[in-house]
């Protein structure tokens, strides 16, 4: 059985140590600057049904308080810890960004999701869903001339949910062209270079590091 003890002692937080669900949140936490008991496990951990009855990573626990739904997990680390906002202060302004992090999860991380979950996935639709996601990135190059991040000056909540996406370029098979794609190549290595971001990643999740990360555009 889990240690029930864990929810008197602060933050924990379980997650995977590969996963971009998972990912979010370390960056989320490391991004606010947050001390947290981080505890990598995977799917298989003996202890998970009693911390979440779906057995899916990642856990967030605050003392009395378990959490596992990522999208609840960050707006309770944003309302609960207010030290550097991931929303806006404006309730419209929450709710248009609520909105954009709704579609990129509903468009861009469900196709990563089939690619990074499928491997038997026919080869014809991989590459379909492949072009579609990698054209739907390049899309966002005008946006990021624009601003240095998702639609505003600072990191936000899309930031967090989209740096992790962008790190699994690799796995994706997708490599961004710094012909067509130099804002958005300029953006990620804006992002990947950040402590926070660095902080946030696992020793499995370094091996991931997109070549372009490591010289300059």
């Amino acid at each position: 059985m889990a240690d029930l003890s864990d929810l008197t002692q602060g933050l924990i937080l379980y997650s995977h140590a590969d996963d971009h669900l998972s990912h979010r949140i370390r960056l989320a936490l490391q991004f606010k600057e947050l001390r947290f008991d981080s505890r990598l496990v995977d799917e298989q951990y003996p202890d998970l049904p009693v911390l979440n009855p779906y057995q899916t990573l990642p856990v967030l626990i605050d003392r009395e308080l378990r959490l596992y739904e990522t999208r609840l997990i960050l707006d309770y680390l944003d309302e609960r810890y207010r030290h550097k906002r991931l929303l806006a202060d404006t309730p419209a302004h929450r709710a248009e960004y609520r909105q954009y992090a709704w579609r990129i999860e509903k468009d861009w991380l469900r196709a990563a999701d089939r690619l990074l979950h499928n491997p038997h996935l026919d080869v014809t639709l991989q590459a379909a869903i492949r072009q579609s996601l990698q054209e739907s990135l390049t899309s966002l190059n005008p946006l990021f001339a624009r601003y240095p991040y998702f639609l505003q000056d600072e990191f936000g909540l899309c930031d967090c949910l989209l740096a992790p996406l962008l790190w699994r370029l690799p796995q994706l098979g997708i490599t961004l062209s710094p012909l067509h794609d130099q804002a958005l190549l300029a953006y990620c290595q804006r992002l990947f270079k950040q402590p926070y971001f660095q902080l946030s990643l696992t020793p499995q999740e370094r091996t991931l590091a997109p070549v372009w990360t490591r010289s300059p555009l």
